[in-house]
């Protein structure tokens, strides 16, 4: 496959941008598109709204080679990546709207021959009904190739992983398939496997999902130590060392942008079958409300013993450790919570400068300040604090262990 191709890929965020920006550096002609002028607008100077380690290097030189341009339009190309969001509503059910905005803004600049790849998470059959929708548009269109691959990155990671990682290529035509699998050869180092669309759509669901009944099992676990007055990271380290067993640590919840959402989208497909991916979700979600309550017990024996209230440092808002994402994030749920309750709270998170909705502070003036301190993420700044004599410590993520 040529790189003199055009590349058209809708959605500049955290995948798409830095998908666009690996293209570009491998001498491919890409055109990002996205619906926020100042995301477009920052890219164009070579610049990114995104955190993530190497990034800023990669689309500086792509933009400033010439081969990475961004606009809030589509333009003529001969593959399309659709890489925007997929979210869930209040229900729980896969908000597919941007996906579909995205197929009707490209479906003007398609041709016959022309190969449109999505990697937004999706519910099963989203390809197909992608293609349905392009031939209802424009009936001529009856040679354009359809091919699902999703991302399987770690954020900290993104730019090493989408190169590295094996991929998985789902077609709705074995020559979709392949076509696609040529075009990933090009700048994936990792093996590309091939299946069809459904497969491929199922495939990256099922990976979050497992990996979600696996941290039920470990918050689950954390609840029922607690209550029975059992050290759970002791319990934890005991079991693993069963050649069979891997509990892996519980947390203040499950966040991000997909394992916190994915198994809903199974959820939605087959709701009286997916009885235990409904259920691990469940208790993932209901953790964070567990964590608060716990911090509000403590906090009203406090209140008890000293009469005031006491002073909550919250140490970590991010979805896991030792990155700036927040979506989804349980600790910051748990923040949210107790500042909607009136607690005197203190926010620290040593990976973002600051945050719209509340003040930060550095983690050893919180420690200092604090009465009570619960460490909510385990970022590595936190591993090294000297607690003073006297502060109460809740720690939900196992920082000291």
């Amino acid at each position: 496959m040529k790189t003199e191709i055009k590349i058209c890929i809708l959605g500049l965020g955290y995948i798409g941008l830095p998908t666009a920006a690996i293209l570009a550096n491998r001498s491919y002609n890409v055109h990002g598109v996205d619906v926020i002028p100042d995301v477009v607008d920052k890219i164009n100077q070579g610049k990114v709204h995104i955190k993530e380690p190497g990034l800023n290097t990669f689309v500086k030189s792509a933009v400033f080679s010439g081969k990475l341009k961004a606009s809030i339009k589509p333009k003529p190309a001969d593959i399309f990546i659709i890489a925007v969001p997929t979210p869930i509503d209040e229900d729980n059910i896969p908000e597919l709207k941007y996906v579909f905005e995205s197929t009707q803004m490209i479906t003007p600049y398609l041709k016959n021959g022309d190969l449109i790849i999505i990697e937004s998470t999706s519910p099963v059959g989203t390809t197909e009904k992608i293609r349905d929708m392009v031939q209802k548009i424009n009936p001529e269109l009856t040679s354009i190739q359809y091919a699902y691959c999703p991302e399987r990155v770690l954020p900290g990671q993104t730019l090493k992983e989408l190169i590295d990682n094996d991929r998985v290529v789902g077609g709705i035509t074995p020559e979709a398939a392949e076509k696609a699998r040529e075009f990933y050869s090009t700048f994936v180092n990792g093996t590309i496997f091939i299946t069809d669309s459904r497969t491929a759509e199922m495939t990256k669901l099922v990976e979050n999902a497992y990996r979600d009944v696996n941290i039920a099992y470990a918050n689950e676990l954390s609840m029922i130590c607690d209550k029975l007055n059992i050290n759970v990271w002791e319990l934890i380290k005991l079991a693993n060392r069963h050649p069979r067993v891997n509990i892996l640590r519980p947390g203040s919840g499950v966040g991000g942008h997909c394992i916190a959402i994915d198994p809903w989208f199974i959820v939605s497909s087959a709701e009286d079958d997916a009885k235990i991916i409904r259920k691990a979700r469940e208790i993932n979600n209901y953790k964070h409300l567990w964590v608060t309550e716990k911090i509000n017990n403590l906090a009203l024996k406090f209140q008890n013993s000293y009469q005031r209230k006491p002073r909550i440092a919250c140490m970590g808002i991010a979805f896991k450790p030792n990155i700036d994402d927040l979506r989804e994030s349980p600790a910051l749920q748990i923040i949210n919570m107790l500042i909607k309750q009136g607690k005197d709270v203190l926010v620290v998170e040593p990976n973002i400068q600051d945050h719209e909705s509340f003040s930060l502070i550095q983690y050893n003036e919180a420690v200092n300040l604090a009465d009570i301190i619960v460490f909510l993420v385990a970022h590595d700044e936190f591993k090294d604090i000297k607690i003073p004599d006297g502060k109460k410590v809740i720690d939900v993520c196992g920082i000291f262990e």
